[in-house]
């Protein structure tokens, strides 16, 4: 498997990352099954957080013999410098190492500074002196927060959403990382499950090489496919380049990426995946979400309060209320149609 250079990091790395969301929702067993398949393959990136339930401890159960040869990236959403500490040390068991290679502040509503009131990015500037943090980085889905920390030079790596449905600023994003020499891990590449043709998407990627993709796997099939587009790369040949425009076409613009800034939400809407609701039924298994519980969590929506957060939050800039209505409109038409 190809091997790169992370940006200013120096550390060498599998151009395809594992994703280990998840792994959260199989058996230990499988999940030990699929990350040695992983490491076996060459891929030797490992991306998780502190807030993935079990992801940082399935890690852990299933690599901490190899430690040494890979490189582990976890992330905490603390709000205070006390938690920060907290969250490091229990990814620091739950992985069975004493060192994060890259340690990010997960989705932050601001970019953390040194010498300022909050404290917390000088809780991982002393984390890293003590050796329990190798570099300082960040993950956002807002790109105003994303370029601000680039440019500021405090951090050596940043995760942010890419796909062949970001817009031209996204795209544009990716030069400037390149430019500052800031190691790229590329989130959401195939948004959530929503983009179906993973060969499509790889090719896309393919293009940035300075992007790494981490690729949220969660069966052993999945993974077989991204180890064989690794092994022989599909460039954009026609058939792929209409693939990509159609997905375009269909999703750009008012499609909502799931990144959950909207949450929490006071009536229990579930709105990253009752916002996303229309294309789920056409992409994905129908029937799965005509079940009485999704059918209750969409008549939520009715129960909707137009307390503005979840349009205040979004990064994306989307409606979110009126993305939701259409959604729910589309469920219930596939629901009365089934009955």
């Amino acid at each position: 498997m190809e091997q790169v250079i992370f940006g200013r990091t120096g550390l060498k790395v599998s151009r395809t990352g594992f994703g280990c969301i998840p792994i959260q929702r199989i058996t230990y067993e499988e999940s030990t099954a699929i990350l040695r398949r992983a490491y076996e393959s060459g891929i030797t990136l490992y991306d998780t957080a502190n807030g993935y339930t079990t992801s940082e401890d399935r890690i852990g159960t299933a690599l901490h013999d190899v430690r040494k040869n890979i490189v582990i990236c976890t992330k905490s959403g603390a709000q205070t410098p006390d938690e920060l500490t907290k969250h490091l040390e229990n990814s620091l068991t739950k992985l069975r190492t004493d060192y994060i290679d890259v340690f990010q502040f997960h989705k932050p509503d601001f970019v953390p500074y040194p010498d300022r009131e909050d404290g917390m990015y000088d809780t991982l500037k002393k984390a890293q002196t003590q050796g329990k943090i190798r570099f300082i980085s960040m993950s956002a889905h807002s790109l105003d927060l994303a370029r601000e920390a680039v440019e500021s030079g405090l951090y050596d790596t940043m995760q942010f959403p890419i796909s062949h449905i970001s817009n031209p600023e996204e795209i544009e994003f990716t030069k400037l990382c390149k430019e500052k020499n800031i190691g790229y891990l590329g989130m959401k590449a195939l948004c959530g499950g929503i983009l179906t043709n993973a060969k499509a998407a790889f090719a896309f990627l393919r293009q940035f090489d300075n992007v790494i993709p981490i690729w949220g796997i969660e069966k052993m099939t999945e993974l077989e496919e991204i180890i064989a587009y690794e092994k022989n790369p599909s460039t954009l040949d026609e058939s792929l380049q209409k693939a990509i425009d159609n997905d375009r076409a269909e999703l750009a613009g008012t499609f909502c990426r799931a990144c959950g800034y909207c949450l929490p939400c006071p009536a229990k809407i579930p709105i990253p995946m009752a916002a996303r609701m229309k294309f789920l039924l056409n992409r994905m298994y129908a029937p799965n979400f005509l079940t009485p519980e999704w059918t209750e969590n969409m008549r939520r929506i009715d129960d909707c309060i137009n307390c503005g957060h979840c349009k205040a939050n979004c990064p994306y800039a989307l409606d979110v209320p009126e993305l939701l209505k259409l959604h729910q409109a589309a469920h219930s038409k596939l629901l009365k149609e089934s009955n």
